[in-house]
């Protein structure tokens, strides 16, 4: 989630979003036919939905009009299965759930009262295994081994992970960087060291490099402002040009060794942003500047109070004023309501509170970002995608240590670079945009697909090539916090297809194998939170893991769906998805995807020949035959058969239009022959 201080009328995120969702009013009404009930594309009450073989998406999309409410609201589910939905546990209610990490049978939840783990050893019934009180903004989550990593980047984190907050401006009780835990016993953890940072750590991405197994590296992405060298000495907010050690236009890599944790430091501060210029970006749309206006007009005529912020005038949150109401009371000696001079006295001191808030403006005020916003690493193919507020970059890691810019790419359909995802053969990559910071609706049917969206590209001679946007695609109401958030690819054999969050928005499957036209296959979706004001809820991040997709709801707790079969998804590709099993899974440390060889994968391949018309009917249906006859027998009968198979779809693929994916049927029915 973005912090506020680079959005729109959230510029006092710091105080008023903490530790409930926070209703943020902003949109016009969404006019929304009811949901319809069918058997494909419902299943509220978690029951198992029948197959559905159609094509097509369900017309009209029951995602528009769920009933609201927190734990209660109406569900719409199509190509999914839930499989539960887990509420968090007693001193996690009401607070901001965050992302997620994995290792062995547990999913380690992270939140802004610290961290959850739950093991889903069986899916269906998710069970509390420890709840680790220790508030922080955002409490990312990363997991090596026996070590847990967790982002820490607000004023109010402490290192004792007290919930006293800290008040002092400057204090050695403040934690702003990463903490790090030993969870050899996961039921018990233990803060084994922590590294501060000067801008804290709004995210962080663990580098796990294949060359050296005795460390792992912790890339930090801070975006909150330079804390003062008073708290941590050598922190500077100068430019670099007239300091070099400026905490900005930077990264820190932290090199922990395994065998001492508590000896982790920052080990360099690559600048990977230099000789960026400030992009294009294309504001706020006509509707949400005309609901704006009004919203400040209307303030006005009532007394409220509003502040210029980033050029645009914008309506104050009583939260926000009503602190400074009382001290101006406080500071004249008065008791009871403020009088009229109170409340001018206040309106006198506002510019300067909120120009104090965000900072002086840039040395150079057409510079590009300062920072990251996070960074995806995927070591087997030595590249990283960052995903840095006004840009997305494609990075050389072959140095972990020493992250090196290959390309950058601006998009005026952007307006806040939040994740990336690379396909498993490294030759395109994801990047998604929350315009809005999280906190606000941008899935209305008055939003532009390309805002608030993916964008695709292809990656060419380490040159990024935009391709296409996808945007899930179904309208959201007013009161529904909705933008491109976090997923992960769904290890389907031959195909790029993945998972992602939009918020309240929900969750949705998409396959962008054809890079140029991704097409959604999938969806759960709940009502809004609440169906008369912006309450914050939905999906924060959803992964695949050994199997299942767990979600991170941001007010309701834990969801775990599974794929059912459909015309776009196969048993045998479901199957073979299964089969790929994983000791642990950081999705921002992405990992290469290895299918073990199964008749299940073999006939994932089959069936995609069939549907994209690859090879001859009867030919499938032979191999198809084949395959089946080889499964029931055994030893030398079955590799034999196998062998022949293969030879006989070698002889095919002259024939075929799809060269490339007989070529991998063949390869693994060969690796079934010879029993790998």
């Amino acid at each position: 989630m973005a912090s506020v201080f680079r959005a729109r009328r959230q510029v006092v995120r710091a105080t008023v979003v903490r530790r409930s969702a926070l209703p943020i009013a902003v949109g016009l009404l969404l006019t929304g036919a009811c949901a319809h009930s069918t058997p494909s594309a419902m299943a509220g009450d978690g029951a198992s939905p029948k197959v559905s073989m159609s094509a097509t998406a369900p017309n009209p999309d029951p995602r528009v009009g769920l009933k609201a409410g927190l734990m209660d609201a109406q569900e719409a589910v199509w190509n999914l299965h839930v499989l539960s939905r887990t509420q968090p546990s007693p001193k996690f209610m009401g607070i901001t759930n965050s992302d997620l990490a994995f290792t062995g049978p547990y999913a380690i939840q992270g939140s802004y009262a610290g961290y959850q783990v739950w093991d889903i050893s069986n899916p269906s019934h998710p069970a509390l295994k420890t709840a680790y009180y220790c508030p922080a903004s955002q409490s990312d989550v990363s997991v090596y081994k026996n070590l847990l990593f967790v982002s820490g980047e607000g004023l109010t984190g402490r290192i004792d992970c007290g919930g006293e907050g800290v008040k002092d401006t400057v204090s050695k009780e403040r934690l702003r960087g990463l903490r790090i835990f030993d969870i050899s016993d996961i039921s018990n953890p233990k803060n084994v060291g922590n590294v501060q940072t000067c801008r804290g750590s709004h995210t962080h991405t663990a580098l796990v490099d294949p060359k050296d197994p005795d460390n792992v590296y912790i890339y930090i992405s801070g975006s909150s402002r330079v804390r003062s060298p008073n708290e941590l000495p050598g922190c500077s907010s100068a430019d670099p040009n007239e300091d070099p050690n400026s905490a900005l236009f930077r990264i820190e890599v932290i090199k922990v060794p395994l065998a001492h944790p508590e000896q982790a430091a920052i080990v360099s501060s690559p600048r990977i942003f230099n000789d960026l210029t400030k992009p294009a970006r294309h504001g706020e749309s006509e509707v949400d500047k005309a609901e704006s206006a009004k919203e400040v007009a209307e303030a006005k005529a009532k007394g409220g109070f509003t502040a210029t912020i980033f050029g645009e005038e914008q309506v104050l949150p009583s939260r926000f004023v009503k602190p400074m109401l009382d001290s101006a009371v406080k500071a004249r000696g008065g008791t009871g309501e403020p009088t009229a001079a109170d409340s001018a006295a206040v309106r006198a001191a506002i510019p300067g509170m909120i120009a104090k808030m965000i900072g002086p403006p840039p040395a150079n005020p057409n510079a590009g970002p300062t920072q990251c916003h996070d960074i995806t690493v995927y070591p087997e193919i030595g590249l990283a995608g960052g995903a840095c507020e006004g840009y997305g970059l494609l990075l050389d890691i072959s140095d972990p240590a020493h992250p090196k810019r290959l390309d950058a790419a601006s998009d005026s359909n952007f307006s806040y670079w939040h994740s990336a995802t690379f396909n498993n053969d490294g030759t395109k990559v994801l990047f998604s945009d929350e315009w809005g910071g999280g906190g606000q609706t941008k899935c209305r049917a008055t939003d532009k697909h390309e805002w608030g969206a993916d964008a695709l590209f292809t990656i060419d001679n380490d040159k990024l090539k935009f391709q296409s946007y996808y945007k899930m695609p179904a309208p959201q109401t007013k009161f529904e916090n909705c933008v491109a958030h976090n997923g992960s690819l769904v290890p389907i054999p031959g195909r790029d297809v993945m998972i992602q969050s939009w918020y309240q928005g929900g969750l949705s499957v998409f396959d962008w194998t054809d890079v140029a036209h991704p097409k959604e296959i999938a969806f759960f979706d709940r009502g809004p939170v609440d169906s008369t004001r912006m309450a914050s809820g939905g999906s924060w991040s959803v992964y695949w893991y050994n199997g299942v997709m767990v979600s991170s709801e941001i007010s309701r707790g834990l969801d775990v769906v599974e794929l059912t079969p459909s015309a776009f998804i196969s048993q045998n590709e479901i199957d073979a998805a299964k089969s790929v099993k994983w000791d642990y899974l950081n999705v921002q440390g992405q990992r290469k995807i290895v299918w073990p060889p199964s008749f299940a994968l073999s006939g994932a391949y089959l069936d995609q020949l069939e549907r994209s018309h690859g090879l001859a009917a009867d030919k499938i249906a032979a191999a198809r035959a084949a395959l089946k006859s080889a499964e029931k027998a055994s030893g030398s009968a079955r590799s034999t058969a196998l062998t022949q198979l293969a030879s006989q779809i070698d002889a095919d693929a002259s024939g075929s239009s799809d060269g490339a994916k007989v070529q991998k049927l063949s390869e693994s029915v060969k690796a079934l022959a010879a029993g790998e």
